[in-house]
């Protein structure tokens, strides 16, 4: 049951305060990417954050799929976009919004060990405990599903198509994203969108 989930929603100002301690930390750890790479859909807004407070503009992603709903996956990733640049002999730092399984991160590793790069640091806002994978830099362990601000309307239409296949309440749905933290008058104009 929806219900059931617990849901974290930072605010962009919370994101952006991380990324800041984030990029801190990488520069403390004298580490100095030749490109940044954002692991596509949730990695492009922190890659582009970082590679102004990093003060890198080499950025490019790569994509996959894997989530299919709210802690929903497929059974393994699977690489849709491939690198558009070059990453023989070049440090890499990797960027995603959240580290849950590991297998993504996994994945991107071993495209670019494949690929040639030199040195792989991985980057992430949080990791989730029972990851397979720990990154190098990441700023907080969670165990909740988090609700990045930039997909609150695809979250909310998962979960409301949820609800309807279960015969729940869509109620059910909303007041955990109330609750933790998204507006109410930003869910009623994202289910009047939606309808």
């Amino acid at each position: 049951m929806v219900s059931e989930r617990r849901f974290e929603v930072p605010t962009w100002n919370h994101i952006y305060n991380m990324l800041i301690d984030l990029a801190n930390r990488v520069r403390a750890n004298a580490f100095e990417p030749d490109i940044l790479v954002g692991i596509s859909r949730g990695g492009w807004i922190p890659t582009r954050v970082l590679s102004d407070l990093l003060e890198n503009p080499h950025i490019t992603s790569v994509g996959l799929e894997f989530y299919i709903g709210v802690y929903e996956t497929t059974r393994e990733p699977m690489l849709t976009q491939p690198l558009s640049v070059s990453v023989s002999g070049k440090k890499i730092l990797l960027v995603d919004d959240v580290v849950d399984t590991g297998k993504s991160a996994m994945l991107i590793r071993a495209h670019l060990d494949r690929e040639g790069a030199k040195e792989i640091r991985i980057l992430t806002l949080y990791y989730k405990p029972w990851s397979i994978v720990i990154p190098d830099f990441y700023s907080k362990e969670t165990s909740y599903w988090i609700v990045f601000p930039w997909e609150i309307k695809e979250t909310l239409k998962k979960m409301v198509k949820k609800c309807k296949e279960k015969t729940e309440p869509v109620v059910e749905a909303t007041s955990r994203l109330i609750r933790a933290g998204v507006s109410k008058e930003l869910i009623e104009r994202l289910l009047n969108e939606t309808s």
